[in-house]
């Protein structure tokens, strides 16, 4: 059996005003950084789901080794990038980490913890000192329910109601994401 890495960058940066997929980080951009460790963490299969800019993610992240898709309803919130994600994942997979594009943070050992942690249970979250966050981990006994989810935060839904959810330890604090600049210089400032 096999795990798939589900990374989430269909997002349209709405709040940024430009693609943040491709704002420069580590010498390349905040998306090479995550699909770099996705690589790293040494799961099978890797997917990307690309909806705003798209073509020009195409034209500047590395993207070799990754299964893309395109996520054509993405301004309907990440469940339906998770749904065109899933489509994509090969039938071994016992289950998937779900990554987000634009938090650079996240390291391969983060990954390793949460699948040594989380494996045989349906539901994994990373239980950091300040609190819950990604990645996570769904069994594929929950690819039927994740399809079916509807908006922007519904697999916190999920992390708050099934009955067997892992919640992993995960030394120091939840990985930025980048919604805003602020979110982006601070980034910037912690890797200082």
């Amino acid at each position: 059996m096999s795990v798939a890495a589900l990374v989430l960058a269909a997002g349209g940066s709405r709040r940024l005003g430009q693609p943040k997929q491709l704002l420069a980080y580590g010498g390349a951009t905040l998306l090479d950084a995550t699909l770099a460790t996705a690589k790293a963490s040494g799961l099978p299969q890797v997917v990307v789901a690309l909806g705003g800019a798209a073509d020009e993610v195409r034209e500047t992240v590395d993207l070799a080794g990754v299964d893309v898709v395109l996520n054509p309803d993405f301004g309907g919130g990440c469940a339906t990038s998770i749904r065109t994600a899933l489509a994509r994942v090969g039938p071994d997979a016992e289950g998937v980490v779900l990554l987000l594009g634009d938090q650079p943070g996240v390291t391969v050992e983060t990954i390793e913890a949460l699948l040594a942690g989380a494996r045989g249970h349906a539901v994994g979250v990373c239980a950091y000192d300040d609190g819950l966050g990604h990645p996570l981990w769904f069994d594929r006994s929950m690819f039927e329910t994740l399809t079916g989810l509807h908006g922007d935060k519904a697999v916190w839904k999920l992390v708050d109601a099934d009955r067997d959810v892992a919640r992993v330890r995960v030394a120091g604090g939840i990985p930025r994401d980048v919604d805003t600049w602020d979110d982006y210089r601070a980034l910037l400032e912690d890797d200082r």
